[in-house]
């Protein structure tokens, strides 16, 4: 199963520039911003993913680490529904008959775009439609800001293919979303959760009319785009870093991060704006 450890794309772009990225098994479109869009694309499926999806996400996902053209991602599916999660004839399938290593090497590299999706210092918002479910949950649970319609169906499944609840992080990640009883029973059960009850619980940042969906969370990522990105990137490395301090180091790792962002050009830049009463433009260094 070595096809789907390496590069899903052998073409990578010039380092540092990802915005004109050629995507094989998803669609990829990068405005003048700095927005770039990531649309999972067989509709008729309900977009699962494959083992060669999974490959190019992670790596696409890890090479933004690098990325100096890209600032913020949206993060969506085709056709009123975001993922179903693995494919059952493309991945669930082979896996019955996979031996430990093999397994072991899938379960690592579906980690492994989770973890790309958390160490990337772009924001990712989730425009987030219809059934979320298995992989493609987890996938949303990666995103740092989530939206959603009344028609949202999150399902963290495992349980129902027989597998443990736990599964690329959801033991870890749901929690700190929406509490520990209330992920101990998603995760328990495998039962969906409601768009009212992620919107309640904050697992979505917001519901949205399902025409609307896509346009907000690329309006909120256009905001964010706008931002001091550098600053930006900070911000969501803290978030993930400060969960496994205690709040002594987190206080003095937040002085130290702050001290960093002192020093770049957008400081000085909101300074010289806010003197000379005006907006802000932020250029990311």
């Amino acid at each position: 199963m070595k096809h789907y450890i390496g590069s899903a794309n052998p073409m990578r772009p010039q380092f540092g520039a990802r915005a004109g990225y050629e995507a094989q098994h998803f669609s990829w479109a990068c405005d003048a911003a700095g927005v770039a869009t990531v649309t999972l694309n067989r509709p008729e499926r309900k977009n699962p993913l494959t083992f060669d999806s999974y490959a190019e996400l992670r790596d696409l996902f890890h090479g933004l680490r690098y990325a100096t053209d890209v600032k913020v991602v949206v993060l969506a599916g085709e056709g009123g529904n975001f993922c179903s999660g693995g494919d059952v004839h493309d991945i669930i399938g082979p896996l019955t008959k996979m031996s430990m290593p093999e397994l072991l090497e899938f379960t690592r590299m579906t980690g492994d775009l989770v973890k790309a999706m958390r160490g990337c210092p772009q924001p990712v918002v989730g425009a987030i439609d219809g059934v979320c479910a298995g992989a493609g949950a987890m996938m949303a649970l990666a995103c740092d800001l989530r939206y959603g319609t009344a028609a949202t169906r999150t399902a963290f499944l495992f349980t129902r293919v027989g597998l443990a609840g736990a599964d690329m992080g959801a033991c870890a990640l749901l929690p700190r979303v929406i509490g520990q009883g209330r992920a101990s029973e998603l995760l328990f059960t495998g039962r969906a959760m409601s768009a009212q009850e992620g919107l309640a619980w904050g697992f979505f940042n917001a519901l949205h009319e399902p025409g609307d969906l896509l346009v907000r969370a690329q309006g909120m990522a256009a905001e964010l785009a706008a931002g001091p990105t550098f600053a930006h990137g900070m911000t969501k490395t803290m978030l993930s870093q400060e969960w496994a301090m205690t709040i002594e180091q987190a206080i003095e790792a937040e002085a130290q991060a702050q001290a960093i962002c002192m020093q770049t050009q957008d400081f000085r830049r909101a300074y010289e704006a806010f003197a000379a009463r005006q907006k802000p433009v932020f250029g990311g260094d």
